[in-house]
């Protein structure tokens, strides 16, 4: 019986409800046809990726038209052929804008690594007759995008391009490794000080082989030994601006190479 309040009789406070249980949170799926979609473009790229490195695994086919369509150089001229990784592929398309007038090739290749491009050495650049190879490679090897690479397997191809280039008579520009913290596509390999070993034993190489060094690295790193945001998105392949730099350095290197005797 409820209690008796100034003279009126009170009711028990009914209980306070009990709130009924969640229901989990049900991740959203994805719909078994997008599911089966996404699983079968992705088996395709795999698929065809396997299939170039299998049938095609140095990339000759990618500038085999292009250097039969190129004519062999003019009188005086002083071609000079880019040659590398993702870094010259992307770089190519601004030469009109950032080499403007000047006989300059790019010959580069997505995802290369040195003993790729080692082997369409003579193909991508002996046959094309340039005057000066400017040769940007390493980085990933040191991503290991062919398998694992020591830094004296980098060093061996990297010679053997420039020794290549020598007996036929085409002057070489070895560039350094530009700066990386760090691999988007295979994070956690701390490659800056392997690139700035690597750069040591390029400078020292050119040196010695009475070739020409380029030295992008010092004049794009910050302090963590990478690219910063203002030079590359993605802190691997430079932007324009990053470009920019590269092309004033290169033309300084391409003429000193040119005036070595």
């Amino acid at each position: 019986m409820g209690a008796t309040v100034a003279g009126a009789q009170v009711s028990p406070a009914a209980p306070a409800p009990v709130p009924p249980a969640s229901t989990p949170a049900v991740a959203p799926t994805i719909a078994p046809a997008a599911a089966l979609a996404q699983a079968a473009a992705r088996a395709a790229r795999d698929s065809a990726a396997l299939e170039a490195l299998r049938n095609d695994w140095a990339g000759l086919r990618r500038y085999r038209g292009a250097n039969d369509s190129l004519p062999s150089p003019a009188e005086g001229e002083q071609r000079v052929v880019f040659y590398g990784n993702s870094i010259t592929d992307g770089w190519a398309r601004h030469f009109p804008v950032m080499f403007p007038g000047k006989p300059y090739v790019g010959r580069g290749i997505s995802g290369q690594t040195t003993p790729q491009m080692l082997v369409r050495f003579h193909q991508d650049v002996i046959a094309l007759q340039p005057r000066v190879v400017v040769i940007l490679a390493g980085t990933n090897d040191i991503a290991g995008n062919t398998g694992p690479s020591t830094l004296e397997m980098i060093e061996d191809n990297l010679s053997a391009m420039t020794e290549l280039a020598k007996q036929h008579g085409i002057r070489v520009v070895l560039s350094s490794v530009l700066p990386v913290y760090d691999y988007p596509w295979k994070p956690g390999l701390e490659p800056a000080p392997k690139i700035i070993a690597l750069n040591a034993w390029l400078k020292q190489y050119a040196e010695s082989a009475g070739e020409t060094y380029l030295d992008y690295h010092t004049a794009m790193a910050d302090a963590r030994g990478g690219l910063p945001s203002t030079l590359a998105a993605d802190g691997v392949h430079p932007n324009e601006a990053g470009y920019r730099i590269m092309a004033a350095l290169a033309d300084a290197a391409i003429a000193r190479a040119l005036a070595t005797p």
